[in-house]
């Protein structure tokens, strides 16, 4: 049991609730890198042989919410992959509870062990949906309640870091850098500003996948992917100062010219991986 006054309320309530399998501390309580504000946020993993009771759920979560409104979701009200959940305030803070298939997640982490990753539309995750934030999750994760160990068999599978899934994800993000830019370089004669915007975040966003893979780290939220990636041992000098200034340069109108910083840090970034370098000649949309 957690020794958080919270979560120790609030665990065995949630354990009650009929096809819970597991529960889970993720986001930055589980990374310890939380500050007193910030959210709770707990992963409940259910069978599909015998799924998630989400009416028992919002029975249980009534009892412990400040006043009386739950904002609790069936399952798949989120899309495929984030799934579902639910955003309460108890004790006057935020708890946000997510819905994951131990089932599916577990065939995401066998599929990502081989180098199989996949990308998803999905709303509130602007770069896409990577198939491998699932193994992220379950790899940060702290288990909570976990009664037939199948959170632990699951996060035995994601140490060490999959070479398998390394080499894939910098084969999937490492051309597209360049791609972007040259998308967006062809929007400049025509002021698109929009387009030329949105090419920048894909590129950068890219190059976080990239950096992250290299590192042997996982990537589950791109908030704060590029500044966590300026502290990693593999990584680009003076990557935030140059990341604040294409969207300076952007802002400003001067396109063309944060189109050469995006240029020079991809540039950078295939000094430090030949390997990665040499991906970019295979390019490809899966």
């Amino acid at each position: 049991m957690s020794d958080d006054p919270l979560l120790a309320r609030i665990i065995p309530v949630l354990a009650g609730v009929p096809g819970v399998a597991a529960i889970v501390l993720g986001g930055s309580r589980a990374r310890g890198t939380a500050h007193a504000a910030s959210d709770h946020d707990i992963g409940l993993y259910y069978a599909d042989a015998a799924r998630l009771d989400t009416d028992r759920l919002r029975e249980a979560v009534t009892a412990l919410v400040d006043g009386s409104a739950a904002q609790v979701t069936p399952l798949g009200e989120w899309g495929p992959w984030i799934v579902g959940g639910a955003w309460l305030t108890i004790d006057g803070r935020k708890v946000d509870l997510l819905y994951r298939s131990i089932d599916r997640v577990g065939a995401v982490i066998d599929a990502c062990r081989n180098g199989d990753v996949t990308m998803h539309y999905q709303p509130g995750h602007p770069h896409g949906f990577c198939s491998a934030i699932w193994m992220g999750e379950v790899a940060l994760c702290k288990p909570l309640h976990d009664p037939a160990g199948r959170i632990a068999a699951l996060k035995a599978k994601t140490q060490p870091y999959p070479h398998a899934l390394r080499d894939s994800l910098i084969r999937r993000f490492q051309w597209e850098i360049l791609f972007r830019i040259e998308n967006a370089e062809l929007a400049l004669p025509r002021g698109d500003g929009t387009h030329i915007a949105g090419c920048a975040y894909r590129a950068l966003a890219c190059l976080g996948q990239v950096l992250f893979a290299l590192n042997g780290q996982y990537l589950i939220n791109e908030k704060g992917a590029l500044s966590a990636a300026a502290s990693f041992p593999v990584t680009i000098g003076g990557l935030m100062e140059r990341v604040a200034d294409i969207w300076r340069l952007i802002g400003s109108g001067e396109r063309a010219a944060a189109l050469q910083t995006l240029r020079s840090l991809e540039r950078t970034l295939g000094q430090m991986s030949p390997k990665a370098s040499a991906y970019c000649k295979m390019r490809y949309i899966a």
